[in-house]
């Protein structure tokens, strides 16, 4: 019998992907924990706190890690836990596919190199349909924290580093869970080629707003509320990923300020750290 457990961190979204395959996300220390332990049998138990969770998207990153053969005459017992909330664009898919493939790898193969271990995850995303792009933006964030500029069709990080780490995510989790349609972002396309480009010239936070104020605009959030968070000392502000949270990032001198923006809106407030860990695996 052996066990493995990883640890991997959730993200927010600079640059949403969907309209040019191109992204940008920042880390946040919110976190995954996997921990696999693998018996004689067969079989994959998952337990885990969290009902909205993919189960599919579970097996499929399982099955792209372990060997058949090794797959076939294990039992595989998997525990999640997650900080992050499920389905309000904090990637947590994202983070939970890796963690798992993390996991898995440490047991399995432990040669196996870090893109490996993404790519697992994010051809899982695909298949189960849980991503649209595949998220290798959201992905490398929550994989290696930090800033990361991706192009996600091409699999390709055009800028990664280290972000300040005296910032704080402030996020507004709303009651509603409602989204617009997605694919109605690709009506401004010229717009995220925009963004992203001040993104790749790590001008993140003009970035960041431009990013809030054309995904606001289109998945039924108030675009006005980004302007206020900025005017009330947000270096950036938008929707993360598809929505419908939204996640302001501030020093902790305006902290207070943000939170009033938000706390006239129906939902609650959830403030983390920017990570600039990268994933950690250990035996246990």
């Amino acid at each position: 019998m052996s066990k493995s457990k990883a640890t991997i961190h959730g993200a927010v979204s600079l640059v949403n992907a969907i309209a040019t395959g191109k992204g940008a996300t920042l880390g946040i220390s919110l976190k995954v924990e996997a921990i696999v332990e693998e018996s004689p049998g067969t079989g994959i138990t998952i337990e885990s706190d969290n009902q909205s969770l993919s189960s599919r998207l579970i097996n499929r990153t399982i099955e792209k890690v372990v060997p058949k053969k090794k797959l076939e005459k294990s039992k595989l017992s998997l525990i999640l836990d997650s900080e992050i909330p499920t389905g309000y664009g904090l990637k947590s898919s994202s983070a939970i596919s890796s963690a798992v493939a993390l996991a898995c790898a440490k047991l399995f193969q432990p040669k196996i190199v870090d893109s490996e271990i993404l790519l697992a995850g994010i051809d899982a995303s695909i298949e189960t349909k849980v991503s649209i792009t595949g998220a290798y933006d959201d992905a490398t964030a929550c994989y290696f924290g930090g800033f990361q500029v991706t192009d996600n069709y091409k699999r390709k990080t055009i800028l990664s580093e280290k972000a300040p780490t005296n910032l704080i995510a402030v996020i507004f989790i709303p009651k509603s869970r409602k989204r617009g349609n997605v694919k109605k972002l690709k009506t401004l396309d010229t717009v995220f080629d925009k963004a992203w480009n001040l993104a790749k010239n790590k001008d993140y936070w003009n970035a960041m707003i431009l990013n809030g104020l054309a995904t606001s605009a289109i998945l039924d959030s108030d675009p006005k509320i980004i302007t206020d968070l900025v005017e009330e000392g947000a270096l950036g502000a938008s929707v993360s990923g598809n929505g419908p949270s939204i996640a302001a990032i501030v020093k902790k001198d305006s902290l207070t300020k943000i939170k009033k923006v938000f706390s006239s809106m129906e939902g609650r407030i959830i403030t983390s750290e920017v990570n600039n860990k990268k994933a950690e695996v250990h035996g246990l």
